[in-house]
């Protein structure tokens, strides 16, 4: 096998695996919010066991790009690759932590009932999935225009955020007794707010991969 074929063959790898991980987040936050939606600290239990299998996606991954650049000392965009490609997996496994974060939240709620019907938390976890979902693709297609759309989604996460934060601020004031659940509340809504941020920060690193220039999304 050549070195060029060689170190494809690694970057291939190093593609599948960060896709694997991207999947495993968008899954995490979808069911952490399913089981808010539930009150189902059983599921939510479930998801923070599962946190682990993503945490060695991640040490896959750095272990296989430094293999890499200490074996085939890249240059110029291969080297970005894989520069890239740990950024990458560090955001991914961040946004897991955050999705775990949620689940704990659903456990603190256990046994209880929910103060309000949740309508624009579930709109964030749909909107965060797909940013999810579309900022590995397009680091996988190097898609610029792709990578680009995740601040525009990460201010509908933000005002989405900020209209939750309203409404259980009245909440609280309105009925003293919610205050403790609201709170609980405003974390879940700050949490995905958070993983917004991380999956732009995979449309930067994007940018950054395909140019060169490292942007700031949020400027």
């Amino acid at each position: 096998m050549t070195k060029r074929k060689e170190f494809d063959q690694g970057l291939e790898e190093l593609n599948e695996l960060i896709v694997e991980m991207g999947r495993r987040v968008e899954t995490a936050i979808a069911q952490a919010m399913e089981a808010l939606e539930r009150v189902d600290a059983d599921e939510a239990r479930r998801i923070v066991k599962e946190d682990k299998e993503l945490n060695k996606l991640e040490e896959k991954i750095s272990e296989i790009g430094s293999t890499l650049i200490a074996t085939q000392q890249p240059v110029a965009k291969d080297l970005r690759r894989i520069l890239v490609a740990f950024k990458i997996a560090s955001d991914l496994e961040r946004m897991g932590d955050l999705a775990v974060d949620v689940a704990k939240t659903v456990i603190r709620l256990e046994g209880q009932t929910l103060i309000k019907p949740l309508i624009d938390l579930p709109r964030m976890s749909q909107i965060v999935q797909m940013m999810t979902y579309e900022s590995i693709q397009s680091f996988v297609q190097e898609n610029v225009n792709m990578a680009y759309k995740m601040a525009k989604d990460d201010d509908l996460v933000d005002a989405l955020y900020s209209q939750i934060t309203r409404e259980l601020f009245s909440l609280m004031m309105e009925n003293p007794k919610t205050i403790s659940q609201a709170n609980l509340l405003s974390f879940v809504g700050r949490y995905i707010e958070r993983f917004a941020d991380h999956a732009t920060n995979i449309g930067e690193s994007v940018v950054y991969l395909v140019t060169g220039v490292r942007p700031d999304l949020n400027s």
